[in-house]
């Protein structure tokens, strides 16, 4: 974590930067954060990608792609760039730990307990990715973070935007060289075969210092190591005895000879908690000087932002505009319009919105509904099961304090000057918020909206169950695991994802903040009831 020099900006998208986290071949990263204080690695991306005519569009269907990974071994993307943006830019969740590549330069290679691991993790994470039918495509040391509670895989949505501007500008390929599946370094197709070759190489780094491809001091060029990639066998030198028959099932030249991650799972055999367990107590150590030096970044003041675009409003539910219909092929029908969030169509962004959203109308096509809020486990029937943690999991600093348990309610006006296409026109929104003991990372409660709209006077609310996501004494992170619609008559698709801050401020009185995914016209307070 560097300074900021006197030449980057004060503030990108409204968010305050605090600090230099590093740069790479997309572009630069900057520490910020959210009006409640959360951590933010907020990403600038390189004009060179910016300018190719395609790769807006495809950065937002990208990123949209990745949310629909939620595992314990990704960040999730906050916010982003809204079109015509520049530079472009992605803020996903900080987390304070160092890289692997990092941490491996610095001490040297991790002991076999900390590899086996690892592997396992990492298995867990990529099977997380390729269940979305994903495939994450830059595996490598610097995109895997050593997070005291799982290692994290990162980077990857803006990588796959980026593919095609590689292959169509410049010939080249996407990844990076080293730990690139030689289907990936000869342009063909780059999928999950590719990550476990990319896993299979990371795990050799981890154990011996080096990758699969280069001799202790050897500093070759990127044609070079894709050569010997192509062409050429791994080095499993420094791999311990028992990880090299899974290291070169790995890293077979051929994909459909690779194993799948649950054949890896199934070999390495290791146990639920053998991560925390095997952590070395130096790498402990280094997240917690980590941690507290963010925190030391985090109180820094912040400049005021310059930015065009206005906070998010004040309620619950994400805000929507419309999209003008894509050109369609001579003799097809015209489709009703369709209804992303702002910052997608043209002009300028009217607000804030929620990337969760994104990835409910890029993928269904049509929101209409002013809020957002989900249902889960609740007996009224409900989408999906979650899965949490149990109960004794979690310390007293990470749960839910008692005496934020029990039902809130409050209401707000509506939205009168909504014009019906790029908002919705409403008279009144309602929210019960119900909270029960949990800890972070479990269930925690639901809350239900009712949004009545003012032109048919349906309910165009939703219904969420929450997952406590943060715990900082006073103020809460809730994240919608799921939705459903408050009124299933109302025909009306509601986005799971997403995030709620809401402070105590005083013994009966929640406030939200200005941040997540809300809606105008909603109660930006709610009041005890029981």
């Amino acid at each position: 974590m560097r300074t900021l020099d006197p030449t980057d900006p004060p503030a990108i998208g409204g968010y305050p930067l605090l600090a230099q986290l590093g740069a790479g071949g997309m572009g630069q990263v900057f520490l910020s954060r959210t009006v409640s204080g959360r951590p933010l690695a907020l990403k600038t991306i390189r004009t060179e990608f910016g300018a190719d005519p395609g790769f807006e569009e495809r950065f937002a269907r990208e990123i949209a792609s990745s949310n629909q990974v939620r595992s314990p071994w990704t960040v999730a993307v906050v916010d982003y760039s809204p079109a015509g943006h520049r530079p472009q830019w992605l803020a996903t969740e900080y987390v304070a730990a160092p890289s692997l590549a990092d941490w491996v330069e610095r001490h040297g290679p991790l002991p076999e307990p900390v590899v086996r691991a690892l592997a396992a993790e990492l298995a867990e994470g990529l099977r997380a990715v390729h269940r979305t039918g994903l495939a994450h495509r830059d595996v490598k040391p610097s995109n895997v973070l050593l997070a005291r509670r799982h290692p994290l895989l990162i980077d990857f949505g803006i990588a796959r935007a980026a593919e095609d501007t590689r292959h169509t500008r410049t010939g080249g390929v996407i990844g990076s060289p080293g730990y690139m599946a030689p289907e990936q370094a000869t342009g063909g197709d780059s999928a999950e075969p590719a990550d476990i070759f990319a896993l299979g190489a990371v795990l050799v780094y981890a154990a011996s210092g080096n990758g699969p491809f280069l001799h202790p001091g050897e500093d070759l060029s990127a044609a070079q190591l894709l050569y010997r990639i192509i062409h050429e066998e791994p080095v499993l030198d420094g791999v311990p005895p028992a990880l090299m028959p899974l290291a070169a099932a790995c890293l077979h030249k051929s994909p459909q000879a690779r194993p799948t991650t649950d054949e890896l799972l199934k070999q390495l055999g290791t146990g639920p908690r053998a991560w925390v367990t095997a952590l070395p107590p130096d790498l402990e150590a280094e997240i917690a000087a980590r941690e507290a030096e963010l925190q030391t970044a985090l109180k820094r003041p912040a400049v005021p932002s310059l930015s065009p675009y206005p906070p998010p409003s004040a309620g619950f539910g994400p805000p929507i505009a419309h999209l003008p219909p894509p050109a369609l092929p001579p003799g097809t029908a015209p489709r009703p319009p369709s209804f992303v969030p702002p910052g997608i169509g043209p002009g300028p962004a009217p607000g804030r919105r929620s990337a969760y959203t994104l990835t409910v109308a890029v993928l269904a096509g049509i929101v209409t509904a002013a809020a957002a809020t989900a249902a889960i486990t609740w007996p009224e029937g409900t989408e999906g099961t979650p899965t949490t943690t149990s109960p004794s999991a979690s310390t007293p600093s990470d749960a839910l304090p008692a005496s934020w348990a029990g039902t809130w309610r409050g209401t707000g006006p509506g939205n009168s000057s909504g014009d019906g296409i790029t908002s919705a026109r409403t008279t009144k929104v309602s929210v019960t918020v119900t909270l029960h003991a949990a800890g972070r990372g479990e269930i925690v409660g639901r809350q239900v909206s009712k949004v009545t709209e003012a032109t048919t006077g349906r309910d165009i609310g939703c219904t969420e169950t929450l997952r406590l996501q943060e715990s900082h004494r006073t103020t809460m992170v809730f994240q919608a695991v799921t939705s459903a619609p408050t009124d299933p008559s109302a025909g009306v698709l509601c986005a799971r994802g997403n995030l709620y801050t809401l402070t105590k401020t005083g013994a009966d009185v929640l406030t939200l903040e200005d941040e997540g995914s809300q809606t105008t016209g909603s109660p930006s307070r709610l009041v005890r009831s029981s």
